[in-house]
């Protein structure tokens, strides 16, 4: 999804809106593949409480998702066909955190339709704790953003429990930040926006997303790849004014939520200079 179109020229609201793709395209190497699996290990190697987590019962899923990365050959077959025989679901899950670029999330979906988190490994998340999330189902996940839960919750889950396998469904979701890190887990106490604040020290972080279907499974595999913008590059482009008013007209909660409360004012005026 392009910049534009990800800040349409209208008011901030919530939306479903996906794009079909290939999920071996999602996961696929990129040039900065040696950067990013370098600065995954570490994370993995230094807090691996706070990057990976596995329930027990998640090894079939982690399974699966390993062969499925194997046949998309997104992955390097060395040490993976092991990782997806071990007795530890959660080794196996560090094992294929330290293989891919994009940050991973396994759900489980059970004869109620209940989509429940079980395995993941997240090393770049955007202001939130994996080990809060794990073990909740989606709309417990969802509940902490403001009117989300309200507004689209059911669209949500209905989406979720009807995907079919062989395809990944990509959409983008976007924040503000005070630091251009991937890792920005809440532990870390990374610079916060405020009202102080300059253009030149504020990114766009835009998290591209991806579902797919396990067949085998019948749970679902969640990616997420960060990418960053300096703010100061974005408002001397056409997307600038469409920020502005995205932040101009977001509800106060959510504003607040996503931490933007105190900086909203001093970043719209910026923006529409």
């Amino acid at each position: 999804m392009t910049l534009s179109e990800l800040f349409p020229d209208e008011d901030y609201r919530f939306q479903i809106k996906f794009e079909r793709a290939l999920p071996g395209d999602f996961f696929a190497p990129t040039d900065r593949h040696n950067e990013l699996i370098a600065e995954r290990q570490r994370w993995l190697e230094r807090a691996r409480p706070r990057h990976a987590a596995a329930l027990p019962g998640s090894g079939p899923l982690i399974d699966e998702t390993i062969e499925l990365g194997l046949e998309w050959k997104t992955l390097p077959p060395d040490g993976l066909r092991a990782a997806a025989t071990m007795d530890d679901p959660l080794s196996a899950c560090v094992v294929l955190g330290t293989k891919w670029e994009p940050d991973f999330l396994l759900l489980n979906v059970d004869a109620a339709d209940s989509v429940r988190l079980v395995a993941a490994a997240v090393c770049f998340p955007s202001s939130w704790a994996l080990e809060e999330k794990i073990g909740h189902p989606v709309e417990i996940i969802h509940g902490v953003v403001p009117g989300l839960n309200r507004t689209i919750g059911a669209q949500i889950q209905t989406f979720l429990t009807k995907l079919k396998p062989g395809v990944a469904w990509l959409r983008s979701n976007w924040g503000l930040s005070r630091s251009p890190e991937l890792n920005q887990h809440p532990a870390r106490g990374l610079p916060r926006l405020d009202q102080t604040v300059q253009l030149e020290e504020v990114w766009l972080r835009v998290e591209e997303q991806a579902i797919v279907a396990l067949p085998r499974t019948s749970g679902l595999l969640f990616g997420i790849r960060i990418v960053t913008y300096p703010l100061a590059e974005i408002a001397k482009s056409g997307v600038g004014p469409r920020l502005a008013r995205a932040l101009r007209t977001m509800p106060d909660a959510l504003c607040t939520y996503k931490g933007l409360g105190f900086a909203r004012n001093r970043l719209v005026a910026c923006l529409e200079l």
